[in-house]
């Protein structure tokens, strides 16, 4: 939720919005794709005989459409209306773009060819010249996600209460979801595209939203605030962060029930897939710490004191460090995924909230900060 809006119902600490060096990057290739072609996703590594991982691809290698762009972090600053762009490998501020009010999230096309500024509308922004192009005018864009077939863009109006479903090449509005419980914010899809589950923050609730009908097919009661959504990698169950929980609920998408629950610590908020596709981060946003979890076991491996209000996740392309904005403190964190210790701390602008790491491994993303498959 947007920082006003949290303010407005007091609960600024609970509410989801609104509010040593690591090794080189793996090298992109020298020759650029043309940006007037559409980007065409490059095949899956193969898995291992067996298994299903729909993460499979993000495990190593840079599609097509990014080949030739240099590692940035875009850090969207709500309380400043700007994006500071941070040069990994040197850990410092190199630039600045302005962009329209309250940036919530920045977006990485499903062609990742765009960056798209969560702000009172649509900021457009090319990685390669790192300019604002254009401004998409859609209403109240919280969030920004893509289906897994690229054929839809789906804004999280949060504050309609609605889910506003776009033709990503023309941006012509197709359809509107309902979405009659507070605090709709955060989804992933299923592995095969056919449905998503979507967090309803303050109502305790997770929806399932059919993308053929764009109806809402059901609901599971999970109570606590719930946040960040991640399909497992199996693609069997969806794991959500409880902020008020203090953890993360393992919800059954079909049987529409939580079936287990992973405590983690105070204030689950965002999550993230290892570069492994083993593990999965959590930011315990009120409590300043990162929990590691086994997701084959469904089991904490590592709690890291890490400080500040970390909130949403990026992992570097190879693996070593995950990237959060401190919420609170008008900073970024970086840490070490062996050592769970924080390497760096770098200062941005004001309220810092759902950065990206691009480019990543991947042949198109979800949308959200970042969410590649």
């Amino acid at each position: 939720m947007r920082w006003v809006g949290v303010l407005l119902v007091g609960v600024v600490l609970s509410g989801c919005g609104s509010l040593s060096g690591a090794a080189p990057f793996a090298p992109l290739h020298a020759t650029a794709s043309p940006l007037a072609s559409p980007a065409t996703p490059s095949p899956s590594p193969s898995a291992s005989p067996g298994e299903t991982n729909v993460y499979a691809a993000t495990r190593s290698g840079f599609a097509p459409a990014v080949q030739g762009l240099p590692p940035h972090v875009y850090v969207p600053n709500e309380g400043s209306n700007s994006v500071s762009i941070i040069d990994p490998t040197t850990y410092k501020v190199i630039g600045r773009i302005a962009v329209g009010s309250a940036p919530q999230h920045v977006t990485p096309s499903w062609d990742l060819r765009t960056l798209y500024v969560n702000d009172t509308a649509l900021t457009a922004i090319d990685p390669r010249t790192e300019k604002a192009t254009n401004v998409v005018q859609v209403a109240m864009p919280y969030n920004l996600y893509y289906t897994p077939d690229g054929s839809k863009a789906i804004v999280v109006a949060e504050e309609l209460h609605r889910l506003d479903v776009y033709d990503p090449k023309t941006w012509a509005k197709i359809g509107s979801v309902p979405v009659p419980w507070p605090g709709v914010d955060h989804m992933d899809f299923s592995a095969d595209g056919s449905y998503l589950m979507v967090s309803c923050e303050f109502s305790g609730k997770v929806a399932k939203v059919d993308l053929t009908t764009l109806t809402v097919a059901g609901t599971v009661d999970v109570g606590g605030l719930p946040v960040d959504v991640k399909l497992a990698p199996a693609g069997d169950v969806f794991f959500v962060a409880n902020q008020r929980r203090d953890g993360v609920s393992v919800v059954d998408p079909i049987a529409l029930k939580e079936i287990g629950f992973i405590g983690t610590g105070h204030g689950a908020h965002g999550l993230a897939i290892s570069r492994d596709t083993r593990s999965l981060y959590v930011t315990n946003r009120l409590g300043g710490t990162i929990t590691v979890i086994d997701m084959a076991a469904r089991m904490v491996r590592a709690n890291w004191t890490v400080g500040g209000s970390p909130d949403m996740l990026q992992v570097s392309p190879d693996g070593r460090e995950l990237w959060t904005a401190n919420r609170f403190s008008n900073t970024v964190i970086v840490v070490d995924t062996e050592t769970g210790k924080v390497t760096h701390t770098i200062t941005v602008e004001k309220r810092p909230h759902g950065l990206t790491f691009f480019p990543q491994p991947g042949r198109f993303s979800l949308g959200h900060n970042g969410v590649y498959r």
